[in-house]
């Protein structure tokens, strides 16, 4: 029995999360319907994260153990065959017994990607938020530095959480525009429910004029989650890499799982 990290990529528009579930399609069950198509066998898969209905992924890992001889090249070439047009996998690899595809993340980076421009694109329906009114993406970009280091991000979880811990270190951030594309992008040790999509949700009220550009740190001292903005459409967020540290097997895995 091997154990593989395999990463994916896939558009969440027609998905309710990564997290299998009763009642709605997810893509952790849609890759297990592939694994046990190709190896005859339903594998259990854990994943790096839990990415919510609607949200999109660039980098996803995730492992399974499997006694097929299939590897690398092979065994990705054989899961698309049964995947969606919406997910693909391209890359597998053989890691230790040990490795966990999200305790063992030293960070995540990812995006918040929205359409700024009067008329909406159709290349980027369901994949940006379409924001209509002129953003400053240089003064987003100033008062984004405010989220950078060690903080208690409880204002910025979303309401129930059972987290106990909520202090999180972003190593980046910033917003910067591409063309009629705004992206917002933070990297940290780790992020709690719904962060990225508060903060991102915090910067438009900014925009909008419904709060200063440099209360974020006022939001950190009042510590609630009333105090932060609207949690932003789910569409708009890619989750964009997982970085992972040299590993202790041999330094099997001393890169992050993208090539």
């Amino acid at each position: 029995m091997q154990r593989l990290l395999l990463t994916l990529r896939y558009d969440g528009t027609a998905y309710h999360g990564w997290q299998a579930q009763p009642n709605g399609v997810t893509v952790q069950q849609t890759l297990q319907d592939a694994v046990e198509a190709v190896t005859g066998v339903r594998s259990g898969i854990t994943g790096c994260s839990r990415t919510d209905a609607g949200v999109h992924a660039d980098m996803f890992c995730c492992t399974l153990e499997t006694r097929s001889p299939l590897r690398g090249e092979k065994f990705c070439a054989a899961l698309n065959a049964h995947l969606p047009r919406d997910i693909a996998v391209y890359g597998c690899r053989e890691v230790g017994p040990d490795f966990h595809p999200r305790y063992d993340a030293w960070g995540k980076r990812y995006l918040y990607r929205i359409w700024n421009e009067p008329q909406r694109n159709p290349f980027w329906e369901g994949r940006a938020l379409h924001y209509r009114r002129p953003l400053d993406a240089d003064r987003l970009d100033g008062a984004a530095r405010d989220y950078l280091g060690a903080h208690d991000f409880a204002p910025f979880c979303a309401a129930g959480s059972s987290v106990e811990d909520t202090v999180r270190t972003v190593r980046a951030c910033g917003v910067a525009r591409r063309g009629g594309l705004v992206v917002f992008s933070v990297e940290a040790d780790g992020f709690l429910y719904n962060m990225v999509r508060i903060m991102a949700g915090t910067l438009l009220e900014m925009a909008a004029g419904r709060r200063p550009y440099d209360s974020i740190p006022a939001i950190f001292a009042a510590g609630r989650r009333e105090a932060a903005g609207a949690t932003a459409p789910a569409h708009g967020l890619i989750l964009d890499k997982v970085f992972y540290a040299p590993a202790a097997d041999g330094g099997r895995l001393s890169e992050p799982a993208e090539d």
